[in-house]
């Protein structure tokens, strides 16, 4: 199972009221609880300056990792500066346990123990969210680090009527079956030294399955989306780029392999040192969106 456990945990933002729909909102983070499967769940919703209701706006979902948090995640990945300059909304949904986690399928922590329905929550949240902005609903995305980049895989296979594309970081998927209402667009972003979730997959602990191998995730979603298996391939120092498509719906599936890359999110901060330092090659959170903005819900 992917650990975090080394990274520092940061008190969150506190909770502030749900405001009644198309209040006027103001810029920054605002957070909001709600109650869901029996707990109350959390998120934090960045609103950048310049928002007013009278424009539909996308949202990016960006998950945090195991035993992390959404500050770190909001430290980690640099969303919301870039929210403010492209003008558009960014959730960073809280995990569930004592040390937070997502129910990925097969992984992770006690929201995997649990069973905690971390789908239906992010139903809910997205649903919370319309009712406090005006949210272009073809444009909802979802992005995350290690556990949860497979909660990102995870929602494209349980929620493709809602999410339009998805971006992980640091893991392949862990579910066991996978069949999407519809096609979704994926992009991911791994590095063949992480040694926490493997590029080439390997054993977990506690009889879990197995990790699964980065491009046999990429194989699943190139047969889902019916996609060529040609790929166009570049490569720009330690960056192998890999494109598919065109696919159905206008989708597209696209791989970053960072040569000697650690678990770390690229171009942005690292959770620790011990835990893996991320190459300033690229800059992940950039291209997700420029992915993002030009891949709508077909």
């Amino acid at each position: 199972m992917p650990s975090e456990a080394t990274a520092p945990t940061e008190t969150m933002p506190p909770p502030t009221d749900t405001v009644s729909p198309w209040a006027p909102v103001t810029s920054g983070d605002h957070t909001y609880r709600l109650n869901f499967g029996g707990l109350e769940r959390e998120y934090v919703l960045h609103i950048p300056p310049g928002y007013t209701h009278s424009q539909p706006a996308a949202l990016v979902l960006v998950y945090h990792g195991y035993n992390l948090n959404a500050s770190e995640m909001m430290r980690i990945s640099g969303f919301s500066a870039l929210a403010d300059t492209e003008s558009f909304l960014v959730a960073y949904p809280q995990g569930s346990g004592t040390r937070q986690s997502w129910n990925g399928g097969n992984c992770c922590g006690e929201a995997l123990l649990q069973r905690v329905d971390d789908v239906g929550f992010t139903r809910a949240m997205i649903e919370d969210i319309g009712r406090q902005v005006n949210l272009d609903h073809s444009r909802v995305y979802a992005t995350g680090f290690s556990n949860g980049a497979i909660m990102a895989y995870r929602l494209a296979c349980d929620l493709a009527e809602q999410i339009a594309a998805i971006a992980p970081v640091s893991a392949a998927p862990a579910v066991n079956s996978c069949s999407p209402s519809q096609p979704v667009s994926v992009i991911h972003f791994h590095g063949d030294a992480d040694s926490l979730n493997p590029y080439e997959g390997g054993e977990r602990p506690n009889d879990l399955p197995d990790f699964m191998r980065v491009e046999a995730g990429i194989d699943l979603w190139l047969g889902l989306d019916g996609c060529p298996t040609q790929e166009q391939e570049t490569q720009q120092g330690d960056i192998v780029h890999r494109v598919y498509g065109p696919c159905q719906g206008g989708t597209a599936v696209e791989l970053y392999k960072i040569l000697g890359g650690e678990h770390a999110w690229p171009g942005g901060e690292a959770v620790s040192g011990e835990i893996g330092e991320p190459t300033d090659e690229i800059d992940a959170t950039a291209l997700i969106w420029e992915f993002f903005e030009v891949h709508p819900r077909p």
